[in-house]
């Protein structure tokens, strides 16, 4: 549980809270035995979310953004805010760039970087740029100064050299461009004279997660020098000048990379990063690599070429003398796992810092002191953070929070042994806090919490149970905490599948704001999930339909057999990628179980699907190799072989734009289920990808599969 909030904080949340807007959709369900109204999905939607902070060098100041959706129009929009964390309780001051800001970042200088599409001059493009404004600790800001700004392409990203003098900047660059940009740059894969796109197999991929990609044309890292917080120099390509010496990949990496995978040296003599190469062999290889660039405009240096798996997240010591980062060990296997790597940059000495340990790391970070690293790593249902003896390799779990950990992210280590954190939960969503010494730590925002209060309460219980071959597994069951049964149950199936529904907050599958409609929550942490050690994740592969469906089955019954208060006649199991694989699945082996389905970006035919998915690494990987190799497997576990025995009325959800899972995985579902006379329902978006990110389309998705849970839970369930 949260401790009590301070009165500073309290009074400051009034700065950017505002009421939950339930008013935009139908109010949450009224519920027996539930007197605050509960938490409907308009709530969910509106609800202020808090971004990533920025500290400056002194860990005296900090910056984060908290994004707010207008309750009628649901257009989004992020506001900044300064904290003075030298001070306890003090409340945050509400910023003002003087232009539409992002990203910001403190400078060396104690400057305050930011991107910003606002053009320097009247007829400029509106393109990003690199800006800069001074703060004092009363939160005054002085005028925007223009840093970096180039008119053939936008920055996406920037990070700058700790010393000040050098700024990296990032964006999508033709390869042959030796400039941070050129004006006459023409797609190679677009050659006219009509529209249509022309592809290489020697190009790679095709298209990836949501987009249709651009031969030629890749994420790429220039760094140009400053003076007086101004670019003051020719920008150099990392990768190298030179296209047929140097290198051709993706900086940050494609689709999710960032900032995290690019480090300054201490001197800023030198830039890190991470990179993925751009070839044919890119869709069947996870082989991310750590180069380094001496900023000449040279072809950079491989530093990982003994390992063909992923690589990534470098970060130097703050001496300089260390380079750590996270590694895999098995080539093609994108959920294996990550260990802390150590670099002697003296004497060239590497060594796995971690190999004693089970925990698969998920972030790393230097202490400012240069003394220990501080990471994360799943552990059963919590994330908790952990100090890591570079020297002994010894791991200390940090007690930063009273009762669980929960979800802890966003590491930022400061002088004097302190340390600054988001951490979010089933409950609540993300809230900064400060920890003193590593000690538990204290709250500092109120972004969410109190106006979470006004909701009805939720109760999340954990629970074990012996699963297949005698494992160890577990569960939740989320409910509201006053509900009198009978309750109908859902059965929540996460994605991955080397995933898992910890105890964490989301904006797209929430149980709480579930849980709010009248229903209890199960999801239960099958053979394949993560945070149980790597032997519980490996044992998925080659055994999808196996393993982890008694899992389900045993974990549903355990989870009845806890709460009497659940109706388990009444029931539906719903789930999204690998979730939705499941039904499907489900949908033919445990046929007459589930009152109705909710199928999400579920895949429904494996041969299609490896033929059809982009990174392919991944089926190849799960089911032992190509279809042409693995083709038993594949077919073994195909829910496809099994529409014979389909009777679940399902509910099935596309987004057009989902290339991890096609589309037409689920028209291949919908259109089984028309044939046999199942009632069913399809929704198609077509602007979302994999997952549904829009706030309109949120709405939409959440007033769908609550309107279908109802009708097969909450009445006589139709002809």
């Amino acid at each position: 549980m949260h401790k009590p909030m301070t009165s500073g904080v309290l009074i400051a949340a009034t700065l950017f809270a505002a009421p939950l807007a339930a008013q935009t959709t139908p109010e949450a369900p009224s519920v027996p035995g539930v007197t605050a109204p509960p938490m409907s999905a308009a709530d969910l939607v509106t609800l202020p979310r808090l971004g990533a902070p920025s500290v400056n060098a002194g860990g005296t100041l900090a910056v984060y953004g908290v994004t707010t959706t207008d309750p009628e129009s649901l257009a989004r929009s992020t506001g900044f805010y300064l904290l003075d964390l030298t001070k306890p309780g003090a409340a945050p001051v509400a910023l003002n760039f003087g232009v539409k800001a992002s990203s910001p970042a403190f400078g060396p200088d104690g400057q305050l970087y930011f991107l910003s599409d606002a053009p320097p001059e009247d007829g400029a493009d509106a393109i990003g740029r690199v800006w800069r404004v001074t703060l004092d600790k009363a939160g005054k800001i002085g005028p925007p100064q223009l840093v970096a700004g180039f008119p053939a392409a936008g920055i996406e990203g920037f990070k700058l050299a700790p010393n000040g003098k050098a700024i990296a900047i990032w964006a999508a660059i033709p390869r042959d461009c030796p400039t941070f940009g050129c004006a006459d740059a023409k797609p190679k894969h677009l050659p006219g004279p009509g529209n249509g796109r022309l592809y290489d197999s020697a190009d790679g991929f095709v298209r990836h997660w949501d987009s249709w990609e651009t031969p030629g044309t890749y994420n790429r890292v220039f760094v140009a020098p400053l003076a007086d917080g101004k670019v003051a120099g020719a920008e150099v390509p990392v990768d190298g000048i030179d296209p047929a010496t140097g290198l051709i990949a993706d900086t940050p990496t494609m689709p999710f990379g960032g900032a995290e995978e690019i480090a300054f040296a201490p001197d800023g003599s030198a830039l890190y990063f991470t990179a993925r190469k751009a070839d044919a062999d890119e869709p069947t290889s996870t082989n991310l690599d750590i180069y380094v660039s001496d900023l000449s405009g040279a072809a950079p240096t491989l530093l990982t070429a003994d390992n063909a798996a992923t690589d990534t997240a470098p970060v130097p010591s703050p001496d300089g003398r260390y380079l750590a980062w996270l590694a895999m060990a098995r080539p093609t296997y994108e959920a294996d796992k990550l260990a802390v790597q150590l670099l002697d940059l003296k004497t060239g000495t590497r060594r796995n810092v971690t190999a004693a340990t089970d925990l698969s790391f998920g972030s790393l970070a230097w202490s400012a002191d240069g003394k220990y690293l501080i990471a994360t790593a799943q552990k059963v249902l919590d994330t908790p953070a952990f100090r890591i003896d570079p020297q002994t390799g010894a791991i200390t779990e940090l007690n930063l929070m009273a009762g669980n950990e929960a979800h802890i992210t966003n590491l930022s280590p400061l002088p004097g042994g302190r340390l600054l954190f988001t951490r979010d939960s089933l409950g609540n969503p993300s809230e900064l806090f400060l920890s003193d010494g590593m000690r538990q730590a204290r709250p500092l925002t109120d972004v969410a919490t109190t106006l979470m209060g006004e909701r009805a309460n939720i109760v999340t219980r954990r629970f074990s149970f012996t699963g297949a071959d005698g494992a160890t597994v577990w569960g939740q069951i989320t409910r509201l905490a006053e509900q009198t049964g009978p309750i109908p149950a859902i059965l929540y199936i996460h994605g991955g599948p080397q995933g898992s529904f910890n105890d964490s907050w989301s904006t797209r599958w929430n149980p709480r704001v579930t849980a709010s409609q009248g229903y209890a929550v199960i999801s239960v942490d099958f053979h394949g999930s993560t945070g149980y050690g790597q032997a519980f994740t490996d044992a998925i592969r080659e055994d999808w339909g196996g393993k982890p469906l008694e899992d389900l089955q045993k974990g549903f019954a355990a989870a009845l057999a806890l709460d009497p208060q659940i109706d388990g006649e009444r029931a539906c199991a719903m789930g999204a990628s690998y979730g939705g694989y499941m039904v499907n699945w489900i949908a033919g082996q445990w046929a007459d179980r589930f009152d109705c389905i909710v199928n999400h970006n579920g895949l429904f035919d494996t041969r299609a699907f490896a033929h059809s998915t982009e990174e392919l690494w991944f089926p190849h990987w799960d089911f032992g190799g190509s279809y042409e190799a693995a083709a038993a497997t594949y077919e073994r576990w195909n829910p496809a072989n099994h529409v014979d025995k389909w009777q679940t009325p399902m509910l099935v959800v596309l987004g057009e734009k989902d290339f991890r899972v096609p589309y037409t995985q689920g028209l291949g579902a919908y259109t089984i289920l028309r044939q046999r006379n199942i009632p069913a329902q399809l929704l198609v978006f077509p602007e979302e990808n994999h997952w549904v990110l829009g706030a309109k389309n949120s709405l939409q998705w959440h007033g769908t599969v609550f309107a279908w849970l109802d009708r097969w839970l909450k009445q006589e369930a139709p002809e």
